[in-house]
């Protein structure tokens, strides 16, 4: 098992701060992060957790896994690797417009 914890379910309210104290509860918590939507700033209701070793995010998944959080019941999983995305190399999008010309009745 990797040390990465992939935390879902999170409410609103959750903070990267109240996610770590959460997690130091089982173990030593290396990092703990919300992902925040981009545009509204606004947690995406998901985030990772790592934790210092292997036995300690086992741990956490064992002991944290459907535990309330912030009012709501958390998920913990061990994190996978991200998959790499192909890059479109910039906007894609729109094709021709169409006769955009004088053809007027």
């Amino acid at each position: 098992m990797a040390s990465k914890l992939f935390i879902g379910s999170l409410a609103w309210t959750t903070t990267d701060d109240s996610l770590r104290d959460f997690f130091a509860t089982v173990g030593t918590v290396v990092s703990a992060s919300v992902i925040m939507d981009r545009e509204t700033n606004r947690s995406k209701g998901f985030g990772f957790v790592e934790m210092s070793s292997d036995d300690e995010a086992k741990a956490a998944v064992d002991q944290l896994n459907g535990k309330e959080l912030d009012g709501r019941p958390i998920v913990v999983n061990e994190a996978r690797p991200r998959e790499e995305r192909p890059r479109t190399g910039g906007y894609n999008g729109g094709g021709g417009g169409g006769d955009r010309g004088g053809n007027r009745y």
